[in-house]
């Protein structure tokens, strides 16, 4: 409405923006109905995926709305068109930019709570999208006392690049979800809870991996302990690790264990004390870093 009565380019951009978080929202809204049903047998790591595919067409669809921006405005400059009614789309688009920064924190929020990309996704446009109309805005405030009409044009090529660096970002995420890509910061405050909380029998950790399925996350790796633990002892530790894991990171964590038990070599890097079966005398303990956490291979000295 605030475009066609006022016939500036650079509300437009706000307008095209707003389709597409309708839009978005939309496909946003299945894709956390899907990735809300329970694993089956055609899915047994459960649905959690597709909110990586709506990320996708979110960051596509935000493309798109930016391309559109960038030709339209060209025109513009090329043919200006006559702008009428500004001060009335400026009330109109800085009434729609509230709205779009209280719904998109909210959905940051909540995407944050329960890990959901998508609701986080979502949650990040609608805030750009209003840092975008706030900077239209002042554009169009230039141009409300200037009367400078190439201004319009120039406010909507420029937010339109910015529009297009959001559906960069958008789409970088979710193709790294989708391919599995190493989520680094997760990794490293993982394993820094495991180095700090570590207990004596937790001898050795590596080739550990993690995978996100929506809100759960997927974890696999191999604990070296005693090699004279029982399966109830072995149980009793890894129980503990999962316990500790969960506490920092919810239940929407899943584990996948391979138990170990420690080799001559083993020694010098265990530091349990009543230890009935060592070999060795204890050399060093080995910090656990990303470095030898993610390797293959048991740690030595």
């Amino acid at each position: 409405m605030a475009w066609i009565i006022t016939h500036s380019v650079a509300i437009l951009t706000d307008a095209l923006e707003s389709l597409v978080n309708v839009a978005a929202g939309l496909i946003g809204v299945y894709s956390l109905y899907v990735a809300a049903k329970p694993k089956d047998k055609d899915h047994p790591y459960g649905h959690g995926k597709v909110e990586f595919l709506s990320a996708a067409v979110e960051g596509t669809l935000i493309g798109i709305a930016g391309v559109m921006i960038i030709i339209e405005a060209v025109s513009g400059i090329s043919s200006p068109r006559e702008i009428h009614q500004l001060d009335k789309g400026m009330y109109i688009i800085g009434f729609s930019a509230l709205v779009n920064y209280l719904a998109g924190t909210a959905c940051v929020r909540i995407g944050k709570k329960n890990n959901s990309l998508a609701l986080m996704a979502s949650g990040k446009h609608l805030r750009t999208d209003m840092y975008t109309t706030v900077g239209i805005l002042a554009g169009l405030l230039l141009l409300y006392f200037t009367g400078i009409s190439w201004i319009d044009s120039a406010v909507a090529i420029l937010f339109a690049l910015i529009i297009l660096v959001t559906a960069y970002r958008i789409l970088r995420s979710s193709i790294a979800g989708i391919m599995d890509e190493a989520d680094t910061e997760l990794l490293q405050g993982m394993i820094a809870t495991l180095e700090k909380n570590r207990r004596e029998n937790w001898i050795d950790l590596h080739n550990l991996r993690i995978i996100k399925y929506g809100s759960t996350l997927h974890l696999d790796f191999h604990l070296t302990m005693p090699w004279y633990f029982n399966l109830h002892e072995a149980h009793r530790e890894i129980d503990a690790m999962t316990a500790l894991l969960q506490s920092q990171y919810g239940d929407s964590v899943e584990f996948f264990v391979h138990s170990d038990g420690c080799l001559d070599f083993s020694c010098a890097i265990c530091s349990k004390q009543d230890c009935s079966g060592r070999q060795g005398s204890f050399v060093k303990k080995v910090e656990w870093t990303m470095t030898n956490v993610l390797s293959n291979e048991k740690h030595r000295v």
